[in-house]
């Protein structure tokens, strides 16, 4: 069943077509990921697909009996409301018929209050506000009733988050889903949408994302749209063959061209009507060979100053604001070449780590000596401070007028900016008008521009197009200075550091030398053992008023060890369901069959865990 048709769709900018002539459709039971280069207009897709702009030319149509849901970049709520009154104005058959009770039960109407009763009944709709909170909290929302207005951006869009969730749409459109999410968020997010039956179309630059959670990548290049089907691994592997196959298929045009070229020559002016048909096919000849236009790739260079052997020195440093306490006597000593990555939870103080570091505020105990030699360089993850009317050169010129390179050359502001694909024509268009992606290009460059030899990045990948992310990671890869890095994109994180400081709650920083994957295996490990270890009961001689403590039932003590059997079986099925599902399965029934056995396991698996949780009390 076709949920969505795209037929010669296009959308004009008025200097130029942002794109034009895209014909695809999506299927139901499809996740496809959209990707692209920042500007070519994948969030511009999302809106006219999702009917916030009506396109320049062709016909988007979407199957009218379903539900569409649309995370978007910037949702737009009525700052006066609270979370929950947010989640509870959902227009989703469950919320209607919560409000068609409330009134029922407030004008006193019995039939109503019945009929409604008997609508909850029917939907589930009784247990809707713990489904919400529970949403909510896997996202990291727990203030249910703070208003809208007094969250952060990032908040604000984990509750958007939360609310196309909840609202169970047959056909779901995501803009970046995982901006703003820390790595345990994404990581729930990735198993509840690999295990939903709905149909996705999205986009984002998270690659572990597109593996587990994605069967199909559409690739959105120079106005045309490429299609593979199957994960992210599959894509990366197939556009290689596609290209290889094109420059083959391009150098045999050119080759031919030269013989039609010499035919061509020598033909008398007076007999070209007699081979017309061969001077047609010779200039469609000539615009083939010509080949796709040349893809323009950013290039990362940049001269790195100094480092004495002095760098940093982390010397039990406490910080804490309004009772609570972020970091706990921690301390560290830099060493060259350190390549370090910051994780934990969204509000654990990895940010009031990098603050202090820099010096933007004091901690309240120990301190942080830097080395004379040090040139920091940070990108916040707050995005590029600029006035309405500044223009992207101009944003350059205040760091420097000219750059120094890796290889000893000098280049110009100018010539800089066009490296890091800013031509000459967008260098002076204000910088209001770059896309999120571009702006986000271009704080990178004003950060490298000033040759730091100690790069702190907090949230670098955030809205950064998957080639601008590899050329970043190469250029990093091979950086001499020390790098501190903040991020929740994991094949970011696994490839550039081998050094994690984990945030793990109460203020405490666990030093873990290895990356992201290698702390988090261990972590569930940990977690494992303290599953397994048995628990230490202190024995004191009992009062003669002290109850006796509850034993297991030989029933219970049979369900206890039947529970440790069945729950690594189910999480063994669900690995390879989610692997089989993110393989390029095509055929929408065992789609469709395989995700309705993910949700069953996941439901199951949860109340199985909560279950040996409660025996475990007494075992």
């Amino acid at each position: 069943m076709n949920y969505l048709s795209v037929e010669n769709l296009g959308r004009n900018l008025g200097e130029r077509w942002l794109f034009r002539d895209l014909t695809f459709g999506i299927l139901q039971g499809e996740k496809v990921a959209l990707i692209g280069s920042n500007g070519s207009g994948k969030s511009s897709l999302m809106d006219v697909l999702a009917g916030k702009v009506p396109p320049d030319a062709g016909i988007v149509s979407i199957r009218k009996e379903i539900k569409v849901g649309y995370l978007h970049q910037n949702p737009d709520f009525n700052d006066a409301h609270t979370v929950l009154e947010v989640l509870f104005t959902s227009d989703n058959e469950i919320t209607q018929a919560i409000r068609q009770y409330e009134k029922a039960n407030e004008s006193g109407d019995a039939e109503a209050i019945s009929h409604y009763a008997e609508v909850l009944t029917r939907l589930n709709g009784w247990d809707y506000e713990a489904k919400v909170k529970q949403i909510l909290g896997k996202l990291g929302i727990h203030d249910f009733d703070k208003r809208i207005g007094e969250l952060s951006g990032g908040q604000k869009k984990r509750v958007f988050l939360a609310k196309v969730l909840i609202d169970e749409p047959d056909f779901l459109i995501l803009d970046e889903p995982t901006n703003h999410l820390d790595l345990e968020t994404i990581e729930w997010l990735e198993s509840y949408l690999s295990a939903s039956t709905m149909t996705l179309f999205l986009v984002t630059h998270d690659r572990y994302f597109l593996d587990k959670v994605c069967n199909r990548i559409m690739e959105l290049n120079q106005s045309k749209i490429y299609k593979y089907q199957g994960n992210y691994a599959y894509y990366l592997e197939k556009k290689a063959e596609r290209e290889e196959i094109a420059a083959t298929v391009l150098e045999k045009d050119r080759n031919l061209l030269k013989k039609e070229l010499e035919w061509m020559r020598r033909q008398p002016k007076a007999r070209t009507h007699k081979a017309q048909y061969r001077i047609e096919a010779f200039h469609d000849l000539k615009e083939r060979a010509a080949g796709p236009k040349k893809e323009d790739k950013l290039e990362l260079s940049m001269k790195t100053e100094r480092m004495g052997n002095k760098i940093m020195e982390i010397q039990h440093v406490s910080k804490g604001f309004n009772g609570t306490t972020f970091i706990k006597e921690f301390s560290y000593t830099f060493k060259k070449g350190d390549r370090i990555g910051i994780v934990g939870k969204n509000g654990l103080g990895k940010s009031t780590l990098l603050s202090l570091i820099t010096e933007e505020i004091k901690p309240d105990m120990g301190k942080i000596v830097k080395g004379e030699t040090i040139k920091i360089g940070y990108y916040k993850q707050e995005g590029l401070v600029f006035s309405p009317d500044q223009k992207v050169i101009e944003s350059v010129r205040e760091k420097a007028d000219y750059i120094k390179m890796a290889d000893g050359r000098e280049i110009s502001a100018s010539a800089f900016l066009t490296l890091f694909l800013f031509p000459p024509e967008v260098q002076y268009s204000p910088i209001s008008k770059l896309s999120g992606g571009e702006r986000r290009r271009l704080q990178l460059l004003k950060v490298l521009v000033e040759n730091p030899n100690f790069l702190i990045l907090d949230e670098p990948t955030n809205d950064l197009d998957i080639a601008t992310l590899n050329v970043l990671e190469d250029f990093l890869a091979g950086y001499g200075g020390c790098l501190l890095v903040v991020s929740h994109d994991r094949y970011f994180l696994d490839r550039l550091v081998d050094h994690t400081f984990a945030f793990e709650g109460d203020g405490y920083i666990r030093d873990y030398p290895g990356n992201y994957t290698d702390y988090r295996n261990w972590a569930d490990e940990q977690a494992k053992e303290l599953k397994k270890a048995p628990k230490v009961v202190e024995v004191k001689k009992p009062s003669a008023s002290a109850e006796t403590k509850r034993k297991l039932s030989f029933k219970e003590k049979m369900e206890f060890e039947a529970l440790e059997k069945e729950i690594p079986e189910l999480e063994k099925e669900k690995e390879e369901l989610s692997q089989l599902l993110s393989g390029g399965l095509t055929d929408f029934e065992e789609i469709a069959k395989v995700s309705a056995r993910l949700e069953e396991l996941v439901s199951a698996l949860e109340e199985k865990e909560m279950r040996w949780l409660e025996l475990s009390e007494f075992a």
